[in-house]
């Protein structure tokens, strides 16, 4: 579990990538549902929930991936904000149906920026509590905030929100070194998240796609959703702690609109990749930020 925002922009000619939520539609739905800032920074858990003991009254939300979380014998809901009491004791457990959930609290954590931003970084130990995952003993301060604020989603606005497992992409800068014939490749198989993931790369297992012989690449800059491939033809989705740079080509780029679905991938996942245009891309990306604008109403 790490503290996440939505990253710190800006410096990756210094070497630092953004970070922030990995799911930050996830995010910006629990920020809206309390009536924070979008950006206002929530506990990312993946996997496995965090058990957390409020000192005091608060009013918090979990988004994203479906978490089992319960306040003694009850159970906590999902996608809508709740009160919790004076020494309340919030225990999650497995996540599933996804990777990532997230617990934000209204007025959100009182916390130092650096660069910006307290998205946790931990390659680098920058951001969120030291720079680091969270652990048994930590405490962290609520900002005091005095309107409550809190906003509802319909049932029929969450089905927007079920995961894809079919990844949509656009051509990548070295794209032709693979030509037609490698992106229709691409789209024809199947591949299986590999265990060796993370939030700096989503690695794939499946059927291998063929560079040219002695292909070598000057090392530039790299984009979120980057999808690599090295020398073994497997394909890598460079992810929210990705490098800056790399020297491996990159084929294809996942399209802003799914990056929320890489954030839910599991290892052993499968998936199915589909080349769209830039042209697409942009109207699913409107698509989805309209989607925004009309889910929420004040309760």
């Amino acid at each position: 579990t790490t503290i996440q925002d939505l990253g710190r922009y800006g410096y990756a000619h210094l070497g630092v990538t953004p970070a922030g939520a990995a799911d930050a539609l996830a995010l910006r739905i629990a920020n809206r549902l309390l009536g924070n800032e979008e950006n206002t920074a929530a506990l990312e858990m993946t996997l496995l929930g965090a058990t957390v003991e409020f000192q005091r009254a608060a009013i918090v939300v979990l988004t994203g991936a479906q978490v089992d979380c319960r306040m003694g014998t009850a159970k906590a809901p999902m996608w809508r904000a709740f009160p919790v009491l004076p020494g309340a004791v919030l225990k999650c457990g497995a996540i599933t149906g996804g990777a990532r959930a997230y617990l934000a609290v209204q007025g959100g954590f009182e916390l130092k920026p650096v660069m910006g931003s307290v998205a946790t970084l931990r390659s680098a130990h920058l951001g969120g509590l030291e720079g680091r995952a969270l652990k048994a003993g930590d405490q962290l301060a609520v900002n005091h905030v005095v309107s409550s604020g809190v906003r509802g989603i319909s049932r029929q606005a969450l089905a927007y929100l079920e995961p894809r497992r079919e990844l949509r992409v656009t051509p990548g800068p070295q794209a032709s070194w693979i030509g037609a014939e490698g992106l229709q490749m691409l789209q024809r198989g199947a591949y299986v998240v590999s265990g060796d993931s993370d939030r700096r790369g989503i690695r794939f297992q499946g059927e291998a796609l063929t560079l040219p012989p002695k292909s070598q690449l000057i090392t530039e800059g790299i984009s979120l959703g980057a999808m690599q491939v090295p020398p073994d033809g497997q394909p890598i989705i460079l992810f929210v702690d990705q490098q800056t740079t790399g020297g491996y080509p990159k084929l294809a780029n996942v399209i802003a609109a799914d990056l929320r679905h890489v954030a839910q991938l599991r290892p052993r996942d499968e998936v199915h990749f589909r080349v769209v245009t830039v042209e697409e891309a942009l109207g699913l990306l409107r698509e989805q930020e309209e989607w925004l604008r009309k889910a929420f109403q004040i309760v």
